[in-house]
């Protein structure tokens, strides 16, 4: 079935199951078309195995190597496959979120689609489900990435979001991960944030627990990250921390920076004034640089002052207007 958005899905042409299935294994996939069959066989095999109705819901994310061709034969041969074809790459967090939104299961397991992970742990992350947790994530106990440029970067990432978050995972950038249906309800995923779930959720109180997974590695082609990635998550980590810290009281963020500005111009501006009435010199010819720093950091104290001031509105019109719950 065609669609008229920005992605156009496939909906079994087969008898559907009598009602929806209890497990629904998400994989964002980008030119895995040398491995996506593998991939199909090892989920097939481990979810047969699993005493659960399942459905395999696989995300084209703008492929060019033939994926797309693939997928519509899987769809084709098996009515537990669900194919949603994006129109271009939108990058692993969109394409994750279409996933979800397609997704009809009580138990949403995320993977990666280039074998890095083993589709046979799923049921462990199942067995962590059913013990009641709402979120299993996995960690890499055993890196199998480049030391310097991946393994390292990702160890002080995953170090400062657990101390922006206060939540104790040690490997947050894993996709492997098991949900409950209605903790991802109310998620709402931009930019690169799947990385930052556990964070995201932990606000609202979910029951997180991490169990380790084997790292694969890549068989075939070739990674998608480089270590240009490292400085987009570092901008990352303090979009939540703004996210989870001041998303309601934008100006307890703004008003600590107005106060440190103005509290430094207003230091400067009494040594100003010391100095012209007791010491009787000329202040622009004697402190000009000085008296220039005072009055920018003044005005930048007052900008900080009305953005935190406009941010409380613009907070209080999104909670509003859109019936958000707090």
């Amino acid at each position: 079935m065609k669609t008229t958005s920005l992605l156009s899905s496939a909906d079994s042409s087969c008898d559907a199951p009598a009602g929806p299935p209890r497990i629904s294994v998400v994989i964002p996939l980008h030119n895995e078309a040398e491995t996506l069959q593998e991939l199909y066989d090892r989920v097939k095999a481990t979810m047969d195995r699993v005493d659960e109705t399942w459905e395999l819901v696989l995300v084209n994310d703008g492929s060019t190597d033939g994926t797309s061709e693939i997928l519509d034969r899987l769809h084709s041969d098996d009515r537990r496959v669900v194919v949603v074809h994006l129109r271009r790459n939108y990058g692993q967090t969109p394409a994750l979120m279409a996933g979800f939104h397609h997704a009809s299961g009580e138990v949403v397991v995320a993977m990666d689609g280039d074998l890095q992970h083993a589709p046979e742990e799923i049921p462990h992350f199942l067995d962590k489900i059913n013990e009641g947790y709402d979120l299993v994530s996995g960690w890499r106990t055993a890196r199998s990435d480049a030391f310097l440029t991946r393994t390292i970067p990702s160890r002080i990432a995953n170090w400062l979001i657990a101390r922006v978050s206060g939540v104790k995972v040690h490997d947050f950038g894993t996709t492997f991960k098991a949900y409950r249906r209605e903790i991802l309800e109310d998620l709402h995923l931009y930019g690169d944030l799947h990385r930052f779930v556990p964070a995201l959720i932990a606000r609202n109180g979910a029951r997180i627990v991490e169990i380790p997974i084997k790292d694969m590695g890549r068989n075939q082609g070739k990674s998608h990250y480089g270590i240009s990635r490292t400085f987009r998550v570092m901008f990352d980590i303090v979009t939540v921390a703004f996210l989870l810290r001041y998303i309601t009281r934008p100006l307890h963020f703004f008003g600590k920076v107005f106060l440190a500005c103005s509290s430094l111009s207003g230091l400067i501006g009494l040594f100003l004034v010391y100095r012209k009435f007791f010491v009787r010199i000329d202040i622009f010819q004697q402190h000009g640089p000085l008296a220039l720093l005072a009055s920018v950091l003044m005005l930048a104290a007052l900008q900080f002052l009305a953005i935190g001031l406009i941010g409380e509105i613009l907070v209080r019109i999104y909670f509003e207007s859109q019936d958000k719950k707090i």
